[in-house]
């Protein structure tokens, strides 16, 4: 099971980056500006937000199995449409689309692991899962290159949408739920279901969750974290080629060497997590020191506009980017210690809205920053610092217990 989340998740990061790898041809295929841009992605950001609450609250509906095929279904087609537009306007409607459908996955697979897996071996399980976003940046590059420079940078919004369609037909093949699944036995199922203090509880409304104070402090700190990923899936190509010179094929290695490290950091983030618990440590300690650790390995990052080697801006970007799947691995699951089984898929798309609302915003204020001062500084400065905010606030606001509604 984990192995089809890694793949949708996968997809999912093939899907949303091929656009800030084709950047600079569309740009000068179709006369785009910074504002332009940032405009685009702000489109995708906004979808994305609202489709964090709507598919959120549909899984939990639905059932995984549905849920997901919505999910996926949506946001190919949304890929797909990329290559039949030519305005600025049409690519935010089509970038809407893809956000929108794009939303489900996180709910769905962290919904998946919760329903799984016992408490242990979540943060593990979810750092699987979650490097399938690094190894589809990985794999990106790679594909969309070839594609592009082969049959255009249209045809590359038709092939990687259809990855997604392929995907839907294999879930519905191999997806139950584990009480349903033919080969998962007794014993498997008493080790799911082993966490005696995650009994089912009744129907719990959306807005109930408002009333803990760990609602709104998970939801900022994906604010405040968030959009630095985004900001290199998006224009960490423009940023190499324009500070080092290099051409769109030239990026490709650099790429598969920043999110190599990124998977790595995701991997480990959930391991060392995981690791903590094994050896007796409470599940708050476990988390919270995990994501200490990786916080301060993000700071140099400080530096990487005033650097002039090339590999070494590869390697403190790779560090900040491993530093965020890290983080990723061990948030999402510190949603599902906290909150009860089900509501983890609307718990973790109200906590999404956060990062997709602080995308939207950082979006916009990345593509002004470069039109007005044409420099990347303040920039990683400002990311440099999100995670170890995003720490403090959850230090400080969220115990990481189980919630008896």
């Amino acid at each position: 099971m984990v192995a089809l989340l890694f793949f949708a998740t996968t997809i999912n990061y093939i899907d949303r980056q091929v656009i800030g790898l084709l950047k600079p041809y569309i740009q000068d295929d179709l006369h785009w500006s910074e504002m332009d841009y940032g405009h685009i992605v702000t489109a995708f950001q906004i979808a994305y937000a609202f489709g964090m609450l709507a598919c959120g609250k549909l899984i939990d509906k639905m059932g995984l199995r549905w849920g997901y095929v919505f999910s996926v279904t949506i946001w190919s087609i949304g890929t797909i449409l990329h290559s039949m537009v030519n305005s600025v306007l049409g690519f935010s409607a089509v970038r809407a689309i893809l956000g929108f459908g794009e939303a489900g996955n996180f709910p769905s697979a962290v919904k998946t692991i919760a329903e799984w897996f016992p408490k242990k071996a979540r943060a593990f399980a979810t750092g699987i899962f979650n490097s399938g976003s690094t190894t589809g940046a990985i794999v990106a590059p790679i594909i969309v290159v070839a594609i592009t420079l082969n049959w255009g940078w249209r045809s590359a919004f038709v092939i990687t949408g259809a990855l997604g369609l392929i995907w839907v037909i294999a879930w519905l093949l191999v997806y139950q739920p584990p009480r349903k699944h033919k080969h998962v036995n007794q014993a498997e199922l008493d080790y799911i279901h082993s966490d005696k203090d995650e009994e089912e509880q009744p129907h719990v409304a959306w807005r109930e969750l408002f009333r803990y104070k760990q609602t709104y402090a998970i939801l900022f700190s994906r604010f405040l974290t968030d959009w630095v990923w985004w900001f290199f899936l998006f224009w960490a190509p423009d940023f190499l080629a324009k500070t080092q010179g290099i051409d769109l094929k030239a990026t490709v290695l650099p790429l598969v060497v920043i999110y190599l490290m990124a998977d790595l950091g995701g991997i480990s983030g959930g391991f060392i997590s995981s690791r903590f618990l094994m050896k007796g440590y409470s599940a708050d300690f476990a988390r919270k020191t995990t994501i200490l650790i990786f916080a301060l390995l993000v700071l140099p990052l400080n530096a990487v506009p005033h650097l002039k080697s090339l590999w070494l801006v590869v390697f403190l970007i790779g560090l900040a980017t491993s530093t965020h799947q890290a983080w990723a691995s061990n948030i999402y699951t510190v949603v599902s210690d906290v909150y009860p089984k089900h509501v983890v898929g609307s718990m973790t798309g109200i906590a999404s809205v956060g990062g997709a609302i602080g995308g939207a915003l950082a979006s916009s204020f990345v593509g002004l920053v470069l039109d007005v001062t044409g420099s990347y500084t303040a920039i990683f400065m400002i990311a440099s610092c999100m995670y170890l905010l995003a720490w403090l606030t959850l230090k400080l606001f969220v115990p990481i217990k189980q919630i008896q509604f």
